[in-house]
């Protein structure tokens, strides 16, 4: 049996005992139906993990006991950041998840000129709570030890000036592809659009801020496909597949 992940964020150490917050709580109890002395491992994001145990399991508290620490070797060799045109919906949320999966460090939700949506200061901010959500899931699932970095939501044309090392963006009229191209210092940024793609303003944005377009084969991905086809060749060329 499949013993369950759990991000804590805290201070964790062996010997610890500590009541889990009341969402993490409700999770174990309701969700997952975990029961005492059943097995679980926590992680906080810096880099282990955390055999524990149930020791209470009631309605109002659920306590674990910190058993053991480990330092699982989890993460690429290949260091991603994530540049990525918010899209609408399950599109955004479904490309953050498959991102995390597949090994990127960092991520910048980009206010484009095609992106479809709008959001206010406040929805920026419920946003980022929500996708930071999906991050910390998909690190539970995949068996990461590190959260990617979630940055502010940025418009396209700032993000791209404060990039470095090998900067590649997808498009599908472009005439390089991946295997022509080589990271520097195992570090790659990518860069994504939306569901509409690049204006040709942001296109010759790109370029000037040294970015490289590349095309994934001859045919147009839906932006959540792109993601995931691009890290995916990413990874097998460079990192860790």
């Amino acid at each position: 049996m499949r013993i369950s992940r759990l991000f804590i964020d805290q201070p964790l150490q062996p010997g610890q005992t500590l009541d889990l917050p009341d969402d993490s709580a409700h999770y174990l109890r309701t969700v997952l139906r975990l029961k005492k002395d059943q097995d679980l491992i926590l992680f906080n994001g810096q880099g282990n993990e955390f055999n524990a145990k149930l020791i209470l399991v009631s309605r109002k508290t659920v306590t674990v006991k910190i058993l053991t620490e480990n330092t699982p070797e989890k993460e690429s060799p290949l260091t991603i950041s994530l540049g990525l045109g918010i899209s609408r919906g399950d599109r955004m949320d479904w490309a953050i998840q498959k991102a995390v999966e597949l090994g990127v460090n960092s991520l910048t939700p980009l206010m484009t000129n095609h992106c479809v949506i709008k959001l206010s200061p406040e929805k920026q901010q419920s946003r980022i709570k929500h996708w930071q959500g999906i991050i910390q899931h998909a690190c539970e699932q995949c068996g990461r030890v590190y959260l990617p970095q979630l940055n502010a939501i940025t418009s396209l044309a700032d993000w791209v000036l404060k990039q470095q090392h090998l900067k590649i963006f997808l498009d599908p009229y472009a005439t390089h592809s991946l295997s022509q191209l080589q990271p520097e210092n195992s570090s790659v940024t990518l860069l994504s659009g939306p569901e509409g793609g690049f204006s040709e303003q942001e296109r010759q944005l790109a370029i000037q801020a040294g970015f490289t377009p590349v095309k994934l084969g001859r045919r147009i991905l839906r932006t959540e496909t792109a993601v995931l086809a691009s890290i995916s060749a990413i990874q097998t060329l460079w990192g860790d597949f």
